[in-house]
């Protein structure tokens, strides 16, 4: 990269010498005689690096490096979301003499990138400002990468005020580092909001590492989470960190928590209360700092009535807990929904401006939507692909209405049982169909219903479905 590089010092031999060495390597230089004419420069020309003398008349490098400090922490603003670097913006490279090392050190504290110590070579002066150069493009496009990132997650649409309670509460909870819960049916958004409480956090600008603790059995699940110390076990060929120590400073989201092996679970609870786990094969304590937040479709209360929760770990979770509407008690916000899937759907390849038709929209209010809103998404998604024109008709949506009458509401036992029957059946469907349509490529299904391969093979085996096509020979049903 070319880049705009400040030059100030006293010294006019010195500032020409340093002038003509960026220039040689391809820059634009500026120059700059004293601390006031520097910061008039940064603030108009906004350079990418500054080389920066301590001792300069009106003000001192000191003072100029303070000020661009600040300045940046006012352009931040109390609520920015991306908070100072550990270096000030531009990078600051000090020029020092021998007898004025430790000012330099002081400087280093304020956020200064480096310092040349005087007199210093052409090639090390070199060295130094690749370096930061480097460094500044290789913070560029992390911060590109982040935003891309950060784009990607789902925003939180709607404002249904069930939905709006519970987002005020996982509000007030981002601020402090407790644990947070998230209870609701599959498929709410639960995520969604774990990932909205660290982006609202002051564990913004660190990790956000989720776990799905139905998908591995106990000794993987251990592993990844706490890591492990080489030759572990057959294969354990290096140190490799876990999950916990990946996250150090920021989040981890514990998803499907419920599912969680009992062993793991104990493991689990020592890392809440002090903060500290053991690699797998290790001896060395470890020591971390994370916020925990997790997540389940599952009623805790009632798995630790039979034996398959600790009690005293959901203590530890339920310091704040969320529950989540299900989408049939939040249709308010089914338009608005809509509105976000359809046009995310018409980034797929269409680049159309889809709508729903007024007898679509209908027929939507009318579903149950056992899936919620990752069923709303699947369901528009293939809704957008499968349409010719430009506006959603019902016969793309795939969706068949649940209407109610009086007399079967007024039977409130038999309504109940059959609205489980219901939904187990619609389920199996659902897995059957996504097989089928994937040639019984269980990876390709499990991929089409945004599953874990290991937890859609679990969902096979629970609902007693082959994951295989009818008939094969017996051979073929083992996995």
């Amino acid at each position: 990269m070319r880049a705009k590089i400040l030059l100030v010092d006293d010294d006019r031999d010195i500032l020409l010498g340093l002038e003509n060495r960026i220039t040689w390597m391809g820059h634009e230089p500026l120059t700059a005689s004293d601390g006031a004419e520097a910061l008039r420069l940064i603030e108009q020309e906004a350079p990418d690096l500054v080389l920066l003398d301590l001792e300069l008349p009106h003000r001192s490098g000191l003072e100029v490096l303070q000020q661009v400090r600040e300045a940046a922490a006012v352009a931040a603003g109390p609520d920015s979301e991306t908070p100072l670097a550990t270096y000030t913006t531009p990078l600051i490279i000090i020029l020092t003499a021998f007898g004025t090392i430790e000012r330099a050190v002081q400087a280093m504290h304020l956020g200064a990138f480096d310092f040349l110590t005087k007199p210093f070579t052409a090639d090390h002066l070199t060295v130094v400002i690749k370096k930061a150069l480097e460094t500044l493009a290789l913070d560029r496009h992390v911060d590109v990468l982040r935003k891309e990132v950060e784009g990607q997650y789902d925003p939180i649409v709607g404002t249904n005020q069930k939905m709006a309670a519970q987002l005020a509460i996982a509000k007030q909870a981002a601020a402090a580092p407790v644990t947070v819960l998230l209870l609701g049916e599959t498929g709410t958004g639960k995520e969604v909001i774990a990932r909205a409480i660290h982006r609202w956090s002051p564990r913004r600008d660190k990790p956000f590492v989720a776990v799905n603790c139905a998908a591995l059995p106990d000794t993987l699940l251990e592993n990844e989470l706490f890591g492990h110390e080489r030759g572990a076990y057959t294969g354990a060929l290096k140190r490799e960190p876990g999950k916990i120590e990946i996250a150090e400073g920021g989040t981890v989201f514990l998803d499907e928590i419920g599912d969680m092996p009992l062993l793991m679970q104990s493991h689990l609870l020592r890392v809440l209360q002090d903060q500290t786990f053991y690699r797998v094969g290790g001896t060395q304590l470890i020591r971390t700092n994370v916020r925990f937040i997790a997540a389940t479709n599952k009623d805790l209360r009632q798995a630790i009535r039979q034996g398959t929760f600790r009690e005293d770990l959901y203590y530890r979770l339920a310091v704040i807990t969320s529950t989540l509407p299900p989408l049939r008690e939040r249709l308010d916000d089914l338009p608005a929904l809509s509105e976000y899937f359809l046009r995310r759907a018409a980034g797929l390849g269409t680049h159309r401006q889809y709508t729903l038709s007024d007898r679509a929209l209908t027929l939507m209010h009318q579903y149950h939507w056992p899936g919620n809103v990752r069923e709303l998404e699947n369901v528009l998604t293939r809704a957008v692909i499968l349409s010719t024109g430009a506006t959603i008709e019902p016969s793309h949506l795939s969706l068949m209405a649940v209407s109610s009458t009086p007399d079967q509401e007024s039977g409130l036992d038999s309504s109940l049982h059959a609205y489980h029957e219901m939904m187990e059946a619609y389920s199996k469907n659902i897995l059957a169909r996504a097989l089928q349509q994937n040639g019984w490529n269980q990876t390709r299904a499990a991929e089409a219903l945004k599953l874990q391969r290991t937890y859609f093979t679990k969902l096979l085996r629970q609902k007693q479905i082959s994951g295989h096509p009818p008939h094969t020979r017996p051979d073929n049903e083992a996995e």
